[in-house]
């Protein structure tokens, strides 16, 4: 039976990563994988999640499962977090999920299991894993044109052309904030006015809120996600703990669905039996350390200052770099960098250019020019400027 498996597709990310480790130079720079590092070029673990794993580890007295739908009490903490009042909890559905990714699928085959034939539309570009997720569980996918790559800005008037050709019941999904792979975020007007386009044509808003806190700040960076939950009728949202709480190895997510009173119960139900044929039970350990450092007030002060120093110093670094390119190209043609925000921007390089950045200069970012802004180096800002420049960027 296994001759007749397809060929898989090549990961570039990981690809990229085995180039990397196997490059000898000593003053390579690695600007692809989507982790966010400190100045020492490390991913820390938080000081509140390696207190909070203390304390589990002090007071836990049992492994046994949770159930499908995971803790209820760290689903309405996250629920707290991400969508604070702004919600009716008698419409919202949740369920604990292994990740980001693990919610995204759980919310994709909620949708499938929901019956009818809804087209899903993502933005150009967008996250690989949303596509794969989508073509993998059968369902049709659409693109809305997003980044304009001659700005380096959303293009929302073509953004809003597009989804005005969806379907009632169709599905948008719309990257919450700190867009990946681009860096270009929709403005507080821009939410506004796709909650009257879903609203007049009937279709279902699906947030993937990957990287709450890392933009311009917890609440500004769940503000659509809130517009939306506080206007529309039906919404999914995924949630990921791996960036903002530093658990990606641990598998956090919280998948939440949004209904009318009356379908709670079922919709609810549909999660717990989707998650059962899925992964069964979903992973405790990140969970509860989340869980902890939320419910105490000293950890959960502690978690939000170190995460601001995070957000602060991508901001700084996005700042240093933009200030090099101009400097060194004599024009503002970078200044999209500074106004970018979360992890990544998308440079807008060719190909060939970010070939040679790799091959010539020792500088790896992914083949699309996504560029991860928490790995750039703070003391290398006018190499990087004189490397991006000498490719012909």
């Amino acid at each position: 039976m296994f001759q007749s498996l397809p060929a898989p597709n090549a990961d570039s990310i990981l690809a990229l990563m085995q180039t990397f480790r196997q490059d000898p130079r000593a003053d390579k720079i690695d600007l692809g994988v989507g982790v966010y590092k400190d100045a020492s070029g490390n991913t820390p673990i938080m000081r509140a999640v390696k207190e909070a794993e203390r304390r589990l580890f002090d007071e836990q007295s049992t492994k046994t499962y949770l159930g499908p739908v995971g803790d209820p009490i760290f689903s309405d903490l996250m629920r707290r977090l991400v969508l604070a009042d702004r919600v009716d909890t008698t419409r919202l559905s949740a369920a604990q999920t292994p990740g980001g990714s693990g919610a995204l699928r759980l919310l994709f085959d909620l949708v499938r299991y929901a019956g009818g034939t809804p087209t899903i539309w993502t933005s150009t570009p967008t996250w690989p894993n949303h596509l794969a997720i989508i073509g993998q569980i059968g369902m049709t996918s659409r693109p809305y044109r997003y980044f304009d790559p001659e700005t380096r800005a959303v293009d929302f008037s073509a953004m809003m052309d597009d989804l005005g050709q969806a379907k009632a019941g169709d599905v948008v999904l719309l990257h919450g904030c700190c867009h990946n792979p681009t860096g270009a975020n929709l403005k507080p007007d821009d939410w506004r006015e796709i909650a009257e386009l879903v609203i007049e044509r009937g279709l279902v808003p699906f947030v993937d809120l990957a990287y709450q806190g890392f933009g311009d700040g917890l609440d500004a960076d769940a503000a659509g996600a809130r517009l939306l939950a506080e206007r529309v009728p039906e919404m999914l949202l995924a949630v990921s703990c791996s960036k903002n709480f530093g658990l990606y190895r641990d598998r956090v997510g919280v998948a939440f669905a949004l209904s009318a009173e009356r379908d709670r119960a079922d919709t609810q139900g549909a999660l717990s039996t989707l998650s059962r044929t899925n992964w069964s039970m979903p992973p405790d350990h990140g969970a509860a350390v989340v869980r902890k450092v939320l419910e105490d007030d000293a950890l959960k002060a502690d978690w939000l200052a170190e995460l601001e120093t995070m957000r602060l110093r991508m901001l700084d670094l996005r700042r240093g770099l933009s200030i090099s390119l101009r400097d060194a190209a004599g024009s503002d043609r970078f200044g999209f960098i500074a106004e970018h925000r979360g992890m990544f921007s998308l440079l807008g390089a060719s190909a060939e250019q970010v070939r040679d950045l790799r091959e010539k200069h020792a500088i790896y970012i992914i083949g699309d020019s996504r560029m991860n802004v928490a790995g750039l180096p703070e003391a290398k800002m006018d190499h990087l400027a004189r490397a991006f420049l000498a490719v012909g960027m």
